[in-house]
Parts: C-alpha cells; sequence; structure tokens
C-alpha cells in the first residue's frame, strides 16, 4: 500500500489531500523523542522518511499535519484489503500491516498477470478508496523492488529477461535486506551498484557477507526465483460489491446481498466445502464500517439458510444510512465426513 497509514488519515479526512501528513510521535515543537511512522508523499518532498526522529521531521517541515497513529483504525482497513487479495488474488503471503506477495503463476504469462494486478488495484480503490504499487516478477525478491520502481499508483511488469538489466544500474541497498550499514561495507569496497555485485567474485563477497554471499550474488544475477514463503489453504471466502451511487434502498441492497449469497454457495459446492460461520459487511459514504457475524451450529452451504442469515444480520446493523459497500463473507470453511449428515439432508 502506499503511505499506508497517512493514505487512511487522508481518506477519512479529505482536508488533509495535499497536505505533508505525518504519522508518529507527538513532535512537542521539536522536542520529541519518537519516530515518523509514515508520512505522505507531500511530506516526503522535505526528506522526511519513515523511522526519522520525530523532532528532526518537525525541524523539516514544521508546517505539516502531525497526527498520532491508530492502529485499531489501520488493523481494519489492512484487514479489508487482504480479504480483497485473498478473493481475486490467489495463494497469499502477508509480511505486514500493508505489504503482501501474491502467486500468480496460474495467470500463465505476465500480460495476463498484469490484468490480474490491474483489477485488484481497482478493486482496493473502490472498495476502499485507497491506491496501492504493485510489482510483477519471477520471484518475491524482485517482485518487491518493482513495486518500490513506481510509486505512488504504480504497475511494474519485470518478465525475467529483463530482470538483470533492471538491477545492474541499481544502488546496493535496493536490494531488501541490504540495510545502511552492509550498503556502506559494500560502498567502502567499491561495490556501488548491483551490477558491480553480479560481476564481483563470490570468494570476495563471502569474506564480507560469509555464507549469505552466495543468495546475494543470486539476486544480483537476476537467476532468483524464490517464491511465497507461506501458503495454504484459503480458510474463508467473500463477495462484495462497491454501488456506483450510494444507495438507501433496502430491497436493491437485499438483491446484491440474495446474489453474492448464491455466488458464494456455488463456490462452495465446487470446493466440497460448508461453511460455519456467515458474517456482513456495510459501509456508509464516509467510509465507515459496521460488521457482524454469525457461527452457526452445523456448518452449511444452503442457499435458504444462508440466506436468511445474511437477511437478518442486515437487518440488525443497517442504520437507513446510504451505503457505499455491501459484502458477505463464508469462514471456518470445512469438509465434512461423507457419512457425516448435514440438517439440511433430512429435509
Amino acid at each position: 500500500m502506499d503511505s499506508f497509514y497517512a493514505s487512511v488519515e487522508i481518506r477519512e479526512n479529505p482536508a488533509l489531500s495535499g497536505l505533508p501528513v505525518i504519522i508518529g510521535a507527538d513532535p512537542m515543537e521539536g522536542k520529541g523523542r519518537g519516530v515518523v511512522s509514515t508520512c505522505s508523499y507531500e511530506a516526503r518532498s522535505y526528506g522526511i522518511h519513515s523511522g526519522m526522529p520525530i523532532s528532526q521531521a518537525y525541524h523539516l517541515c514544521p508546517q505539516a499535519v502531525f497526527l498520532p497513529p491508530i492502529m485499531k483504525k489501520y488493523v481494519r482497513v489492512s484487514e479489508s484489503i487482504m480479504q480483497v487479495l485473498r478473493d481475486i488474488g490467489g495463494e497469499i503471503e502477508q509480511v505486514s500491516i500493508d505489504e503482501a506477495y501474491l502467486n500468480l503463476s496460474t495467470d500463465i504469462s505476465y500480460e495476463n498477470a498484469a490484468e490480474h494486478a490491474a483489477k485488484i488495484k481497482q478493486k482496493i480503490r473502490e472498495s476502499e478508496g485507497l491506491t496501492c504499487s504493485v510489482g510483477i516478477a519471477p520471484s518475491r525478491t524482485y517482485a518487491k523492488m518493482a513495486s518500490e520502481h513506481h510509486k505512488p499508483d504504480g504497475l511494474t511488469v519485470l518478465p525475467p529477461d529483463q530482470v538483470y538489466g533492471f538491477l545492474s544500474a541499481l544502488p546496493v541497498h535496493a536490494i531488501p535486506g541490504i540495510g545502511k550499514k552492509s550498503a556502506q561495507i559494500l560502498i567502502n569496497a567499491g561495490i556501488i551498484l548491483i551490477g558491480d555485485i553480479a560481476r564481483i567474485d563470490v570468494q570476495i563477497l563471502q569474506e564480507i557477507f560469509g555464507s549469505n554471499a552466495v543468495r546475494l550474488k543470486e539476486i544480483a544475477l537476476g537467476t532468483d526465483r524464490e517464491g511465497l514463503r507461506i501458503s495454504g489453504p484459503r480458510r474463508s471466502i467473500s463477495r462484495d460489491h462497491t454501488f456506483q451511487v450510494n444507495i438507501d434502498d433496502a430491497t436493491q441492497i437485499m438483491k446484491y446481498l440474495d446474489q453474492m449469497v448464491m455466488s458464494l454457495c456455488q463456490e462452495l459446492q465446487e470446493r466440497n466445502m460448508y461453511s460455519r460461520t456467515i458474517g456482513i459487511r456495510i459501509r456508509n459514504q464516509n467510509f465507515h464500517t459496521r460488521t457482524k457475524s454469525i457461527t452457526m451450529i452445523q456448518p452449511s452451504r444452503d442457499f435458504r439458510i444462508l440466506q436468511k442469515t445474511i437477511n437478518l444480520l442486515f437487518s440488525d446493523i443497517w442504520t437507513g444510512e446510504p451505503v457505499r459497500l455491501i459484502g458477505v463473507r463464508c469462514s471456518g470453511l470445512v469438509r465434512l465426513n461423507p457419512v457425516q449428515k448435514t440438517l439440511q439432508d433430512y429435509f
């Protein structure tokens, strides 16, 4: 995500748009002792960055808007975004509150993967009002570097035959994991660009990085192919819909809810799975979100049961205000024993 905490605050308060916004400790007029958590791109133009002492940030840009981080809010938004990735992205490895890797190898070609990524970006923009930058490459390391290449709201595609050329002119600190100290050691040894790492004898690198030298050399040569580090079966599925115009017609809203429930039931059937918990999400025009779920006594994929449950949840949490987005989620997915009967088997 692009300057995640700051972007969420700007979304909540559009009056902050275009201003330097800094999320972090209280600057106390330049006497604060904390650090910057993140900042808007306008603040970055002053040389401010994450991890900088808040007092230094204040002296660089005293006119900035300084806000304390509200983690509960950011976690809630992050969960919604990660659910979008799970629903239309496939296998996912979440590495932080605002960053994740996806396995798009089933898209076959880089062209298809780029179209897939563009749809993900559009979905996040529609449902959350936020932008993200995406990198597509043959390994997680290169994808990370590609995503940093064009920010904010970027999409950089790096096919295997372009990796080496892309890397060679970048500074050594562009490699994830190469911090200031390691970068300075390399620079002192005359190794300034990633291309220098690719050309230097690996034994020289081993004197500096030990057993990590081989891995570093592989990355610099463009031959790294590391995929996701964490993957597993999806434990939830969901559907959501963002209205082009905010809507307060209950009949129309419930029509979309029925369509989403039907779609989820079909997917459960195809995957031979049942849902223990079903929940609803409603977001209003101010991006305030209400959620509620029910865990059923017996796992189900029966449309009538899930539809009735969602209708009850909707009636319970909707206040009548205009709706921007609605969503339905099935979680606690299980495969029942072939001889185990569910309640609907008796009707």
